[in-house]
């Protein structure tokens, strides 16, 4: 049945209308957004589906097809930051707290759910259940918001209510990314630009690789970072570490006394410069071009960072030696997913060695399959 059906049947009447909000995959730009910095990431093919409609007596009722259990019913005038909203429910429940608090009249809602983006898997998943939340309470209740207020809503639901001090990247890429483009975002005055990444047109396929290791960015590793990061800034003076010129990082680097921070601050202020510079070949055509770029982004994170796995690093030494143009980790680390671009006709070859190299080293099997640029948030139906 379809996501609609599934509401009626569960709740007893038709919803309102049908809601969908992608996952994304980030290109290059990562732990950039939290400091102000720019980032490029496309969506998905992969959305949460919501049917939805609204209520008026202050009870916010959520169901999800991909979880078990019972629907999960709240009171909206009682939902409380970092409480126990259900597990999965206190994405949807984030935002509808996140938008009475920001004032807007949102006296309650039935929801049902469905989602096809791989949890875990680095790839946004409670992003698109924010976002798809956050479009379908902003039609029914008229609240008159545009894509980048929603995803500063859906990013104040996971900040201040499920607790990951997340950026403002996977919200706005799920909530404005255009089909055929990657977006560019500044992530300090959220000013966005679609970027052409029409890859067919050149001949090449991006892979994602899901590693199946599954990350948790709530188990403090994520927070540590950001820290870090707010640390460094302090330390050289800058509101945040966008404030430092690439040309100044070695001189930078010199201030600062502690390693942990050094590192850090020589990822972002590196992955800033990273992704300017896909930004101009992308701009001129030149899309193999990015290749050597997402590769260095991934040395980056393994080592500066330090965020990467043994299946991640993986990924990208096999991706290398199959004769891939470019691969690095993407998302928060620790596990989900890396990204692979390469030629169009070796990609079924690039699976295979992938597959055959996770078995030799004892891993589960990989998923992989395409990231094709993707629409963004949307109504359905």
């Amino acid at each position: 049945m379809s996501v609609a059906e599934d509401f009626t049947t569960l709740y007893g009447y038709e919803p309102a209308g049908v809601w969908a909000a992608p996952g994304r995959v980030n290109l290059i730009g990562e732990y950039t957004d939290f400091n102000e910095g720019f980032v490029m990431p496309l969506a998905l093919p992969h959305t949460a589906v919501a049917a939805v409609a609204r209520r008026d007596d202050g009870i916010l009722r959520l169901h999800s097809a991909d979880v078990e259990g019972p629907v999960v019913e709240l009171a909206v005038a009682a939902l409380e930051p970092l409480s126990d909203s259900g597990g999965w429910a206190a994405y949807p429940a984030g935002v509808v707290w996140a938008l009475r608090a920001a004032g807007h009249p949102v006296g309650g809602a039935d929801l049902h759910l469905a989602s096809t983006v791989p949890t875990g898997a680095g790839l946004s998943s409670s992003a698109a259940l924010e976002v798809v939340t956050a479009l379908a309470l902003n039609d029914l209740y008229e609240l008159g918001l545009d894509r980048r207020e929603l995803a500063l809503v859906a990013q104040r639901a996971e900040n201040a209510f499920v607790g990951v001090p997340c950026g403002v990247m996977d919200q706005t890429a799920s909530a404005v990314c255009e089909p055929g483009h990657v977006l560019h975002l500044d992530c300090r005055d959220l000013s966005v630009r679609q970027v052409p990444f029409d890859l067919a047109a050149h001949g090449l396929r991006l892979l994602v690789v899901d590693t199946r290791v599954k990350h948790e960015l709530g188990d403090g590793a994520y927070a540590e970072r950001r820290a870090g990061c707010e640390a460094g800034a302090r330390a050289l003076g800058v509101t945040h570490l966008r404030d430092v010129p690439y040309a100044e990082l070695p001189a930078a680097l010199d201030r600062l006394t502690e390693d942990r921070v050094r590192r850090y601050v020589r990822h972002v202020v590196s992955d800033d410069h990273r992704v300017e510079r896909v930004a101009a070949l992308l701009d001129a055509g030149d899309v193999r071009g990015i290749g050597p770029l997402l590769t260095e982004g991934h040395a980056s994170l393994r080592d500066d960072l330090r965020i990467s796995c043994p299946e991640l690093d993986l990924v990208v030494s096999v991706a290398g030696e199959a004769g891939a143009l470019g691969a690095r980790m993407t998302g928060g680390g620790f596990g989900g997913s890396a990204i692979v671009l390469a030629e169009a006709g070796e990609t079924e070859a690039l699976a295979k060695a992938l597959r055959t190299a996770f078995a030799r080293a004892g891993f589960p099997e990989p998923r992989v399959f395409e990231a094709e640029p993707s629409p963004g948030a949307r109504r359905l139906a």
